[in-house]
């Protein structure tokens, strides 16, 4: 059996699931053929979301079978399951939210079959690494022109569309570290001097790295974003280790950004407030849901995690809003969890499947990243090596900044999950490094 025709049968599965997720919702919720006193058969619009889905996916997988004859054939079957995953949990929480996630759903599919179709050699890239490099930077600053949201600086507001640049930033700036490190490999580990035990790349090569540094305590300063900083700061130590394998730049990195957060956070109320949520989320001054920067949404995030249990409560079974008579004077509607459907979905999930269904969705996301790797190291060329190793990092850094912030791992940050959370920006962006990811296993896995 042809990869091609592996990665057709394995989109299957990611088509039931959403189909038996969409009639779970409709049993939860009553929605059955001539109501109580009916059939008692669930509609059959499930099958028809499931049957669209599905003719989407075929119609990519037509695209790499032409384009990609040799592309890894479990990536996209791999992502269209986690994409499943979230159409059915986005309309479990708001279905209008949902037929907007499926439609960037489908633009997002058609913007990885464009990117492979344009590109078709992904090593163009290197040739425009500077503008690139200039471009993601702009992206990341860009938001410091308009309003903020939560405190940080994340989105651009045009009309009813919001647009998140970081998510097209952190790609940007992995092709450009991936080519800068090309060229400078061998220099920075044949130059480095050991003093007191450590290894020190050459002075005029510990530049960039400075730059890098920089470049996030701004992210910090300027747009006040947490994830954003640590996805892209610890993408590039990632790929400083595997294109030098020395541990001691990573040290050095690493001792250097949290020296540089602690000093950005002590000017930053935003990100201070966050840090004491962090660390006190029961506090009764801090957990209030009229306080600015307050952890009644971590707090509420725990507590939904805890009440799912081991099996969770099923799909609808997560309480999210109380009635108006429970919520006070003048409120008509009581949210016990912000944010649901982007930042707290992870919490969601693990209230309504329980541990192991939770359990399940980080497994489909550590297949992802697997795949990921083994493409880089498939990888002949330097450039492809680092490209795809970045790429992947960028990915799973992504999920642990949003999983840990939601679990108290770390502090809370503002980031969505990948395919899962309600974004298009996120949709599109993510479309676009798994179309890069295929281009680069096409040929690794066809000259080997």
């Amino acid at each position: 059996m042809s990869a091609r025709t592996r990665e057709l049968f394995a989109l299957i599965p990611a088509a039931l699931l959403l189909t038996a997720g969409f009639a779970a919702i409709f049993l939860s919720r009553g929605d059955l053929i001539g109501g109580l006193n009916g059939t008692n058969e669930v509609s059959d619009v499930s099958l028809t979301y499931g049957g669209i889905f599905l003719g989407v996916c075929v119609a990519a997988h037509l695209v790499l079978r032409v384009a990609l004859p040799d592309a890894d054939p479990y990536l996209f079957p791999l992502v269209a399951l986690l994409a499943s995953f979230g159409l059915v949990e986005i309309y479990r929480i708001d279905a209008e939210l949902a037929r907007q996630q499926a439609q960037w759903f489908v633009i997002g599919v058609g913007v990885m079959a464009t990117t492979i179709v344009v590109l078709r050699d992904h090593g163009k890239l290197e040739r425009y690494r500077y503008t690139i490099a200039l471009a993601g930077i702009g992206l990341l600053m860009l938001p410091r022109l308009f309003e903020p949201t939560n405190g940080a600086y994340l989105a651009i507001k045009v009309g009813s569309i919001s647009i998140q640049p970081a998510e097209f930033a952190k790609i940007a700036i992995v092709v450009f570290l991936a080519s800068y490190l090309r060229d400078t490999r061998q220099v920075l580990v044949l130059g480095a001097r050991r003093f007191a035990g450590i290894t020190f790349p050459p002075l005029k090569h510990f530049g960039p790295l400075l730059l890098v540094w920089g470049t996030a305590m701004l992210l910090l300063f300027f747009i006040r974003d947490i994830g954003s900083s640590v996805m892209f700061f610890g993408a590039f130590l990632a790929m400083v280790y595997i294109a030098t394998d020395r541990l001691s730049f990573v040290v050095i990195g690493l001792l250097l950004f949290f020296g540089g957060a602690y000093l950005v956070a002590g000017h930053i109320g935003h990100i201070a407030d966050r840090i004491d949520a962090w660390q006190t989320p029961f506090d009764p001054e801090i957990f209030n849901p009229d306080r600015a920067g307050g952890s009644y949404q971590l707090a509420q995030g725990l507590y939904s995690q805890a009440d799912g249990g081991l099996l969770g409560k099923g799909f609808g079974g997560a309480v999210l809003e109380l009635p108006k008579g429970q919520c006070g004077e003048g409120a008509s509607l009581c949210t016990l969890l912000p944010a649901p459907h982007t930042d707290f979905i992870y919490a969601v999930i693990v209230n309504e499947l329980g541990l192991i269904g939770a359990s399940g969705l980080l497994c489909v996301y550590l297949l992802v990243v697997q795949r990921g790797f083994k493409i880089a190291m498939l990888a002949r060329d330097s450039f492809s090596k680092l490209l795809a190793a970045g790429l992947t990092t960028v990915f799973a850094l992504q999920v642990f900044v949003i999983v840990g912030g939601v679990t108290k791992v770390i502090p809370l940050t503002g980031v969505t999950l990948p395919f899962v959370s309600y974004g298009g920006s996120s949709i599109l962006a993510n479309f676009v490094l798994l179309a890069l990811l295929l281009l680069v296993s096409n040929r690794a896995r066809r000259e080997a």
